[in-house]
């Protein structure tokens, strides 16, 4: 918890849930003119420049330079190729496999993957009230989420989809909450940045490696779609990820988890705006009980002074 400030891990929690959230509107127009891998490299070094454009503010008001381990470092790598390389481009995938309305349903194993690993790992202990706003929240997820089936795909693609946007959100979870012990010890920028910097990595070797290479970096060449890949990207890989990382650094892992997960809940409002998409009673509960579930998690931590 930072001193003074006993909201500071909800509050990041909940902005990197407005900034993915956001990215993912841009990020449904993004993937009709490029392919997962692309997209996702694209995104990271979009991240890791504004990183590195961060980085010597920050080093400056530091009483002492950062010095990790070996051991530390490497499981930061590991860290950013599973949460980074690996889930963000299964995610991506399953996306384009299973739709919007299927792939919010699997996400809310997000949630409960964070909670049964920092048990297991780290052995942190939930509060009943955390129980109480995490179920809000989740059934609040479900509440607006619809149950059809995406046309023009077999049974057995939707099998695939549902199984690699579960394995990308186990893998998140795993990976941010390994290194839990890490952040909480660590400077911001520099943590998230070799997290990035480790999974950009192989990603770049795997589409360096690739036949398709040339068309894959094509990427990378400024266009007319940029006006949708720059934005998602800077909301997505610097501004989400700088506040997820934070969320799991002043919060208990499970608060951050619980909070994090009412991105669904706030793509389902700036659906409604930015791509008109209806906004029905089922919706509006769905909101209603899910800001009910943040005000339990935010008002019992903060009630007992230990932020998170």
């Amino acid at each position: 918890m930072a001193a003074g400030f006993p909201w500071v891990g909800e509050a990041c929690a909940l902005a990197a849930a407005l900034c993915w959230s956001s990215a993912l509107v841009l990020f449904k127009r993004c993937g009709e003119t490029v392919g997962p891998l692309p997209l996702n490299l694209f995104k990271n070094v979009v991240g890791i420049l504004l990183l590195l454009a961060t980085l010597p503010f920050i080093i400056n008001t530091t009483d002492q330079p950062w010095s990790p381990n070996r051991d530390d470092v490497y499981l930061l790598i590991l860290s950013g190729v599973l949460g980074v390389a690996l889930a963000d481009t299964l995610l991506l995938y399953g996306l384009n496999m299973i739709g919007v309305g299927l792939l919010t349903i699997v996400e809310c194993a997000y949630t409960p993957s964070v909670v049964f690993i920092a048990w297991a790992y780290l052995g942190e202990r939930v509060e009943a009230h955390h129980y109480v706003g995490g179920a809000m929240i989740l059934a609040a997820v479900f509440l607006c989420t619809t149950h059809r089936t995406p046309t023009a795909r077999t049974r057995w693609q939707i099998m695939i989809g549902v199984f690699l946007s579960a394995t990308s959100v186990v893998l998140m979870a795993f990976g941010i909450v390994v290194v839990k012990p890490i952040i909480e010890q660590s400077p911001l920028i520099e943590v998230s940045l070799v997290r990035l910097v480790g999974g950009t990595a192989i990603l770049a070797m795997i589409l360096g490696a690739s036949p398709q290479r040339k068309e894959h970096f094509a990427v990378f060449k400024p266009s007319a779609n940029w006006k949708f890949y720059v934005p998602a990207s800077i909301l997505a890989t610097y501004l989400a990820l700088i506040f997820w990382v934070a969320g799991f650094m002043y919060a208990k892992a499970a608060v951050a988890a619980v909070l994090n997960q009412t991105s669904t809940i706030m793509a389902t409002i700036l659906a409604t705006v930015v791509l008109k998409e209806p906004f029905t009673t089922r919706k509006l509960a769905s909101v209603v009980l899910a800001l009910g579930g943040v005000v339990v998690i935010t008002y019992w931590s903060a009630l007992s002074g230990e932020g998170g």
